[in-house]
């Protein structure tokens, strides 16, 4: 099975400042691949810092050890990889959070996707999401960690409450503000022909899901999908920045 990817952030449409990163790395046989999403917080600069080091710290360790891993790695073992990924990032926020003022409340959302063959291994901490887009629906693989999805699942709102929650967007867990960095786990297995899309709220905030795969399967190729799903939120007024990576599986 040979897999494509692309990835692309947009400032928005009204935002000055793009906190976002993102970032992907594709093996020589492209049987494999890693991707990364991150949504940076705390203010214009602490945002683009604690994102930007998210991100270089999951190439420095998972995308290190993804050109030396076996396609038939063990799940515990990618679990492993991930895992120090994400402890790395945190560890790295926390000492530039101590070190420099101003930069105290920093902190990023953080999402990776392992695909090995067929077999995709995901994590995150925060709101930033990935889904498994196959035929014309998109599955969300991620559960947000915010206090909305808490309410939604303590019966206290519904999903038509949502947009009016004024803090619909506080999340409960950040990378860089955590003791402990321990991501959430999904592992999927991926067909032909499907799509893993990983994205920021930009996104999910402007365009509706389930118009992403009827764009993604109109396009040829990852680079302009993405292109076409950014467009998309920006002709819908995206308040937030967009960023996406998408992966397909042929």
């Amino acid at each position: 099975m040979g897999l494509e990817v692309a990835g692309q952030s947009h400032v928005g449409a009204i935002r000055k400042s793009n906190q976002d990163v993102v970032e992907w790395q594709l093996s020589e046989a492209a049987d494999r691949a890693l991707l990364v999403v991150a949504d940076g917080m705390g203010g214009h600069q602490g945002g683009e810092v604690a994102s930007r080091l998210a991100v270089d710290a999951v190439m420095d360790a998972a995308g290190q050890a993804l050109a030396c891993t076996p396609p038939d790695a063990p799940d515990h073992e990618i679990r492993k990889i991930l895992d120090r990924s994400f402890v790395l990032a945190n560890d790295r926020i926390k000492a530039r959070r101590a070190e420099e003022p101003g930069l105290e409340k920093m902190g990023t959302t953080l999402v990776l996707a392992w695909v090995s063959g067929s077999r995709a291994h995901i994590a995150h901490i925060g709101d930033s999401r990935c889904y498994r887009l196959r035929k014309q629906q998109a599955v969300c693989l991620t559960r947000d960690d915010t206090v909305v999805q808490n309410m939604l699942e303590d019966g206290s709102i519904t999903l038509a409450d949502v947009p009016h929650v004024p803090f619909r967007n506080v999340l409960t867990r950040a990378v860089g503000s955590v003791d402990e960095a321990a991501p959430s786990h999904r592992t999927e297995i991926l067909e032909p022909g499907d799509a893993l899309l990983l994205c920021s709220d930009g996104l999910t905030d402007s365009v509706s899901e389930e118009r992403w795969p009827g764009i993604v399967h109109s396009h040829d190729g990852p680079a302009s999908a993405v292109q076409a799903l950014i467009e998309a939120g920006l002709a819908n007024g995206a308040g937030d920045n967009v960023s996406v990576v998408l992966l397909t599986l042929e």
